[in-house]
């Protein structure tokens, strides 16, 4: 059964999807973007402090599943710049160990909400 997971914790949705939908064992986040949950600001001051942003929604939406960045078996990351890529990765990369880490993809698009260089969603499994 499907069961709409939402946490006052992360960013409220900016449109008709919720923060993350869990099915059986897994759990599918949206892609999280760098806002303050509290203020629903963006915090774009550099790109290490966005990723680290975008990390933490990410954290809040898997602990309200009674997840942890350990579950996550498979990672998005959506950039407008492909130089940003090492920078994002560090970020990123600290939230991880080697022995759980996820497969991932890096794409660079186009575009992304409200003009923010990073987005990144998640799909994790108990």
């Amino acid at each position: 059964m499907k069961k709409i997971i939402n946490t006052d914790k992360a960013p409220a949705p900016i449109g008709p999807y919720s923060q993350a939908v869990s099915i059986g064992d897994l759990l599918f986040t949206s892609g999280q973007i760098a806002l303050d949950p509290a203020t629903m600001h963006l915090v774009i001051h550099d790109i290490e402090t966005e990723t680290k942003q975008v990390m933490e929604n990410l954290k809040a939406v898997l602990e309200a599943a009674g997840m942890g960045f350990e579950n996550v078996v498979k990672t998005t990351i959506f950039l407008m710049d492909m130089d940003d890529f090492n920078n994002v990765n560090k970020v990123y990369g600290s939230y991880f160990n080697d022995e759980t880490a996820p497969a991932r993809e890096t794409v660079q698009v186009s575009g992304l909400p409200k003009g923010v260089n990073v987005e990144i969603s998640m799909i994790a499994s108990k």
